[in-house]
């Protein structure tokens, strides 16, 4: 089978309004449009784009079930276009997750739910949310399947290890990032480019980050969204303000980068298995 050499990818840098998911969805709406209109394989939002970040209690009366009609209806404006979203899912009474409705073909393709929860500096999502517990790839269309890992799923190392060995063409980064909020001394700005650049280049694999822009109550989310070839090259990067950026992907080019540097093919899993079994 002849594989399509090319995808087309973005990522929306918007600014959600906390708790108004009926102007947020207006938003993904237009952000969705725009995207088609340019021929998009691929569109990521950021995370929780459906609600912004601080919710502490509205998670109860925000949250919805990820077969709730508003995500079916963004689906089906998506069409043929895989599109990632962030909500709060509900999954029982009480039971939250930080979420992505992964959507394609008029309907929701599947779910990923956060699996690292940081809860330090001016982070508080271990007391809002349940942790996921699984991974989460899929087709975007023959030959190009992507992974997605929601913000600080990608500072543990070994989560980020996890996704990739599945050796996905994408991964998609939505993240909700502000300045300054893990401590005056960490650089939001600096340190995310450096960890987004190390994971495309040693994994060979392309990255789509989507981060907002602008404020939320005292925090100023920085946005920066952008995407990464798979050398940790930038292809498309944001402006400080709310926009849809877009880049080409090209699966010989990720072929090229994973041969020369197998990371994959080398990885060890064996042996990293038995190292890892004396830590708990």
């Amino acid at each position: 089978m002849h594989y399509q050499d090319h995808l087309r990818v973005g990522a929306t840098q918007i600014n959600a309004r906390l708790g108004d998911v009926d102007a947020n969805l207006e938003r993904h709406r237009e952000m969705i449009a725009q995207a088609r209109q340019s021929g998009l394989d691929l569109l990521v939002f950021p995370e929780l784009s459906l609600t912004g970040y601080s919710l502490g209690n509205q998670v109860i009366e925000l949250a919805c079930p990820a077969h709730d009609p508003r995500l079916t209806e963004l689906a089906r404006e998506a069409g043929e276009m895989q599109t990632i979203v962030g909500f709060v899912e509900e999954a029982s009474p009480g039971e939250y997750y930080n979420a992505l409705a992964i959507l394609q073909h008029g309907e929701l393709q599947a779910v990923h739910r956060k699996l690292n929860l940081p809860t330090y500096g001016g982070l508080e999502e271990g007391k809002l949310f349940t942790h996921g517990s699984e991974l989460t790839q899929g087709s975007v269309r023959p030959g190009w399947s992507a992974t997605s890992l929601i913000c600080a799923d990608l500072w543990n190392p070994g989560l980020v290890h996890a996704a990739l060995l599945a050796r996905p063409a994408v991964l998609c980064a939505p993240i909700n990032s502000a300045s300054g909020i893990v401590s005056e001394d960490f650089s939001n700005e600096q340190n995310w480019a450096v960890n987004l650049h190390f994971y495309a280049m040693t994994y060979g694999t392309p990255v789509i980050m989507a981060n907002r822009f602008g404020p939320e109550g005292e925090s100023h989310f920085w946005g920066g969204s952008r995407i990464l070839g798979p050398r940790g090259e930038i292809l498309a990067q944001a402006e400080n303000r709310e926009m849809l950026i877009e880049a080409t992907l090209s699966r010989t080019a990720i072929a090229r980068a994973r041969f020369e540097l197998p990371t994959h093919r080398d990885a060890d899993t064996p042996l990293v298995r038995d190292l890892m079994a004396g830590y708990r």
